[in-house]
């Protein structure tokens, strides 16, 4: 390219860098880890080429991103750069020249070494008289966010040393492999967006104003460097680490001295092989200059070290057979087809299965049962299906069709227009039971006070609620068995219970968790149809006939009381009483009539839901809820 093609392709570079680095830090990677490099490489060889193109706010002149609100600031006595990423031997081997000219200059004898570039969120750690004082984030590079707090809920850190000494180190906060996928298998059966890889889940959870839930994240932390210390002096790095063991610290356990660059380079070699084998996940090989005498008089840049480069392996991918294609219900009652596969290793993990995300990502990429597939890891972490091997086909292999019905429990399933998704009709689905039952009691639905998520999950894990009705044949003993001394606790239930009976329909309604109808529509319905019976019987004309319901709402209604589940489950709650009318409005007090009103702010005497009930007690029109 010429200067004036170069100048437009920085133009589209900078921007489109920095967005995906901004992200990147609030842990949200929209590109591979592959894809970035390559267009970072692209920016380096420009600007290499020609300076001038060089501007301020160019990603290849800062490092790191900037600090989270809530955290305070740290200012890193030894900045933590960042390292120059290599992509070939031949950029190894050039690094290598470099340093061997200074070496031989200053007469200083040159041997490297090698360790894995784990894929974390770096953190240096302050030890004063060999206690745990401060820990923080590395940030811009040279300011960083003060995650002490955060910190100490992990057991590999050390709160105190084996020495009472001061010294500063630098670490990489990680998942392993094995916890950060079972973090994510439970996150995709509680229907929470997955993380896309371990790096951002160790960031984001690192990084949490409440240490609480920081806590509760399988975080790990392997320490890789000295950045200070005041009371010991080290004649190379290989010796640090060592001593850094004994103090008590989690070290890299991943560090090869090598005596010359072509040991280096067939310890990255090897390290590749061994990609499988290890049990966190690792973007690359670092290499490092051993001496740290050499490193002074090498020296760095602002943004990284010249005395050392990391090598960034390519993605890898393997081929392997799907052998077929199932349905998973979540607890929303999202259908997801899921990639049965030939068990393959692909960047150190057995994948055996792996989404399929929904109907239209299968059609699009026409994957066939029985097909020969390429598996990557996203990230090098979430395995997905990104091509067909299509000259590999015999003929045998089957066509997709999402299932009509829910795989779980048999109900209508449905997918309406303009969604990718397909959902289970059915309210008594075992895999949407414990989300149904929390909608049900919430305090717009029923309102049954007592009645929380973990409470819940006790009354289904001991067989004690099975659907929805079952809450209303719960007895005192069934709850008081549930806590410590809970005779008070379960009086009180079994009042809400029963209390909850009597609440007007509009709330039954929307308790029953009907796609699309909340509370304002279910006040509407019962407005209109006064008995759970005639909403039942409402004909798909007649909703549609309604001024606030369109064709895919009618459809919603209309479909869901023509399902076997919600008729058996309706015909449940009568029998234990539960009022199926509308109450009658008898108020005349015309007080508010003609007034528009807008919700805004904190009220002094009511939660905005509790005004809101007044304002449409005595005017049920024109009514504007702004938030």
């Amino acid at each position: 390219m010429d200067l004036e093609q170069s100048r437009k392709r920085v133009e589209e570079l900078v921007p489109l860098l920095k967005y995906y680095t901004q992200m990147y830090f609030d842990d949200k990677q929209v590109v591979s880890d592959y894809e970035y490099d390559m267009l970072m490489k692209e920016l380096k060889e420009i600007e290499k080429t020609f300076p001038e193109l060089i501007r301020q706010d160019s990603p290849t002149q800062r490092v790191g991103a900037s600090i989270k609100k809530g955290f305070e600031k740290v200012t890193h006595e030894i900045p933590l750069q960042s390292l120059q990423d290599v992509f070939s031997f031949e950029e190894v081997r050039d690094f290598d020249e470099r340093v061997k000219k200074v070496a031989k200059e200053n007469n200083i004898e040159l041997k490297y070494v090698v360790e894995t570039k784990i894929d974390g969120l770096s953190a240096a750690l302050e030890y004063k008289n060999g206690i745990f004082v401060k820990g923080a984030t590395r940030g811009n590079g040279t300011v960083g966010e003060d995650v002490t707090e955060n910190l100490k809920t992990l057991k590999s850190i050390p709160k105190k040393l084996k020495e009472p000494i001061d010294i500063i180190v630098r670490g990489e906060v990680f998942i392993g492999k094995e916890q950060f996928e079972k973090l994510n298998a439970d996150r995709l059966v509680d229907e929470e967006e997955l993380f896309a890889n371990a790096r951002n889940a160790a960031a984001g959870s690192l990084r949490q104003l409440d240490s609480k839930i920081t806590a509760k994240r399988p975080l790990d932390i392997y320490i890789f460097n000295v950045q200070k210390s005041d009371t010991i002096e080290f004649k190379s790095h290989y010796e640090s680490l060592l001593y850094l063991e004994k103090l008590g610290f989690n070290v890299n356990p991943v560090k090869i001295p090598c005596n010359n660059i072509d040991e280096a380079i067939n310890a990255i070699e090897k390290i590749g092989k061994d990609r499988e084998k290890i049990s966190f996940g690792i973007d690359g090989a670092v290499v490092k200059v051993d001496n740290l005498e050499l490193r002074e008089k090498l020296g760095t840049t602002y943004k990284t070290p010249k005395w050392a480069v990391a090598y960034k392996y390519p993605p890898e991918k393997k081929r392997t057979k799907l052998k077929d294609i199932i349905c998973q219900v979540g607890r929303t009652g999202a259908i997801t087809p899921m990639a049965i596969l030939e068990p393959v290793v692909v960047a150190g993990s057995k994948i055996s299965k792996t989404t399929l995300h929904n109907e239209d990502f299968i059609k699009e990429r026409d994957i066939r049962i029985g097909d020969t597939v390429v598996i990557q890891k996203a990230g090098d972490v979430i395995p997905e299906v990104v091509d067909v091997v299509k000259n590999k086909r015999t003929g045998e292999e089957i066509e997709f069709k999402m299932p009509q019905t829910c795989p779980v429990c048999g109900a209508q399933a449905i997918r309406e227009e303009g969604e990718a998704v397909w959902y289970c009709n059915g309210i008594e689905c075992p895999a949407k039971l414990q989300r149904g039952i929390e909608h049900f009691v919430s305090r717009e639905a029923m309102d049954i006070t007592g009645l929380g998520e973990a409470i819940v999950e006790e009354l289904i894990n001991r067989g004690l609620i099975s659907n929805i009705a079952d809450i209303y044949k719960l007895t005192f003993e069934d709850i008081a068995s549930l806590k410590k001394n809970g005779k008070k606790f379960a009086q009180n239930l079994i009042n809400a219970i029963e209390e909850s009976k009597h609440r007007d329909l509009y709330r039954l309604v929307n308790a029953l968790g009907i796609k699309h109808v909340g509370v304002k529509l279910a006040k509407s319905l019962c407005k209109t149809y006064n008995t759970m019976d005639k909403l039942m019987e409402a004909s798909y004309e007649s909703l549609c006939m309604k001024e606030e319901i369109g064709t895919i709402i009618a459809k919603s209604v209309y479909d869901f009381f023509r399902e076997e589940q919600t008729i058996d489950l309706i015909n449940k709650l009568k029998e234990y009483g539960i009022n199926m009318i509308a109450e009658k409005e008898e108020n005349t007090d015309e007080r508010f009539a003609g007034m528009t009103f807008v919700l805004t702010g904190t009220l002094e005497k009511y939660t905005r839901d509790e005004a809101q009930e007044i304002i449409e007690k005595y005017r049920r029109k024109n009514l504007r809820n702004s938030i």
